[in-house]
């Protein structure tokens, strides 16, 4: 980020603090005292009045319960794997002002008529020293940013807890309150020697980002910075002061940083732009349209590593595939189309794809792959045999060839005018990996299993190609396209006759056993 940058960051923040935060002046000190307790007593209320900003979306649930959680555990210890837009740093940022700014008054304090706050020195915060870890220090702080601005010009904090600002250490990476909370920006492998505010060491370390795509890709990086992270950053801690330890990232590689503080956490919180239903984690804030629109912008590959917690490598197995132009349907001796169900609703892929064979060359001439409906999925066989103008043979997996999916497409049938039977696939299958691998690598690497180039700008024919750039021996990547895929082929090979000689061994001879 250039300088300029920062500094219209650092405007834009201002702003926005200022002109959302004004407040009542002619408030009676037995109102505010009120108003104070009632919204100390509702976090949600708390966040709301005191950073409007903020909350322009009503939070979902895993933010209501995240909170909870930091909120009445002294000592605690949490991972937060929330995906882009899902406001981890924002939420975050909220709760250590609440316990930084709301205490614990004894019974001697007392407010005058003036309105001012007599033995202040007898509130007992709950937390007093703040330590933001990022990957660097100038993005520590950078995230550490909006906690200044706030404690320094946000309107309503000054005036129901007094001006934060003091007169002493004031900098950016680095403030200390006037009511002695201190706040410090590092980054990932400096020294945090002389880490303390008077007598106290941090009390919450928070660790933002500290992993980065460059840095995951060697892991003796990755295991130089974790060994910082638990011996001098943790290190920094009182072992009889109760601690909060709270990590914010995505998950962007298989081995990383916060990957590894999972191991030691009480809570993981994974939450992905999309749950396991398919609908939006967070509704108020991103629309499905949203999210489709953003989602279509972006690599499979991206998008599973920054909104799905689902790091995958590209090209482990299927390091490129090959595109040329279809023939002829005609010119095809087989066609064979072939359907791999998902068994969620909306939380995986439905893949139905259309494969001909030529000579010894498997052509994928069309693909339908998308997170929808099993009547969405039924409406693809449609188009196929339109296309085929009915010389393919339609098949899908024998388990979901199940009463509903029978009756559903004979509807379909009636409503299209159209007769297809759909036969089931029998075969009793390995695992899929092995399927997969030992049968279409081969192919792949040897020219003989090609990409329809006229389909290569069709959304559902690149999410195919990724899918299979993705597939990878114990990866989490979906794999919904790759099957289908094989399943047609295997089919195609069997009426070939040509069984025999596509026994070839995957490179380096690898047969695993992975989940089905």
């Amino acid at each position: 980020m250039t300088e300029k940058q920062k500094i219209d960051e650092w405007a834009t923040h201002l702003k926005a603090i200022i002109s959302s935060t004004p407040i009542q002046l002619n408030e009676s000190i037995s109102a505010r005292g009120e108003r104070i307790a009632g919204l100390e007593a509702d976090p949600e209320k708390w966040f709301c009045y005191y950073f409007p900003h903020y909350s322009f979306a009503a939070p979902a649930p895993f933010h209501v319960a995240a909170t909870k959680r930091v909120l009445e555990k002294k000592e605690w210890y949490e991972v937060r794997m929330w995906s882009r837009e899902l406001a981890k740093s924002t939420r975050t940022m909220m709760e250590v002002l609440y316990l930084t700014l709301v205490g614990h008054p004894a019974e001697n304090m007392y407010v005058t008529e003036d309105g001012t706050i007599e033995n202040s020195e007898a509130i007992r915060l709950k937390k007093k020293y703040v330590l933001l870890i990022s990957n660097s220090l100038d993005n520590a702080t950078r995230l550490l940013t909006p906690y200044k601005l706030n404690l320094q010009y946000n309107e309503r904090i000054i005036q129901d807890y007094g001006e934060q600002e003091s007169s002493g250490k004031w900098q950016a990476a680095e403030f200390t309150t006037e009511r002695g909370v201190s706040f410090r920006a590092l980054g990932a492998g400096q020294s945090p020697r002389g880490t303390r505010n008077e007598e106290t060491r941090p009390d919450i370390l928070l660790f933002d980002d500290v992993d980065t795509d460059a840095d995951c890709l060697n892991p003796e990086i990755v295991a130089k910075k974790w060994r910082w992270i638990e011996e001098a950053a943790i290190g920094t801690r009182s072992i009889s002061q109760p601690t909060t330890i709270i990590f914010c990232g995505n998950r962007i590689a298989i081995d990383c940083c916060i990957e590894r503080a999972r191991s030691f956490a009480d809570v993981t919180d994974i939450i992905n732009i999309r749950n396991e239903q398919g609908a939006s984690s967070w509704s108020e804030k991103n629309s499905e349209e949203d999210i489709e629109r953003v989602l279509s912008q972006k690599s499979y590959a991206a998008t599973q590593k920054e909104y799905f917690n689902n790091p995958v490598t590209e090209g482990s197995v299927f390091k490129q595939m090959a595109w040329k132009p279809a023939l002829a349907i005609d010119a095809y001796k087989h066609l064979i189309c072939y359907t791999d169900p998902s068994y969620k609703e909306l939380g995986d892929y439905k893949a139905t794809v259309l494969v001909g064979v030529w000579r010894q060359e498997y052509h994928i001439l069309k693909c339908y792959l998308e997170q929808t409906t099993s009547a969405s999925m039924l409406d693809w066989h449609f188009e196929i045999h339109k296309l085929t103008k009915g010389k393919c043979s339609f098949y899908m997996e024998e388990v979901f060839m199940q009463d509903v999916i029978i009756k559903e497409l004979n509807n379909n049938c009636i409503k299209h005018n159209i007769p297809i039977s759909v036969k089931g696939d029998k075969r009793n299958k390995p695992n899929k990996f092995t399927r997969i691998e030992a049968l279409l690598e081969p192919l792949n690497r040897n020219n003989r299993l090609y990409f329809n180039m006229e389909e290569r700008h069709n959304p559902h024919m690149v999410r195919l190609e990724e899918q299979f750039l993705s597939f990878a021996y114990s990866g989490r990547a979906h794999d919904d396209g790759p099957d289908a895929v094989e399943g047609a082929i295997w089919l195609l090979s069997e009426l070939e006759g040509s069984r025999n000689e596509m026994e070839l061994l995957p490179v380096g001879g690898r047969l695993r056993n992975n989940r089905m």
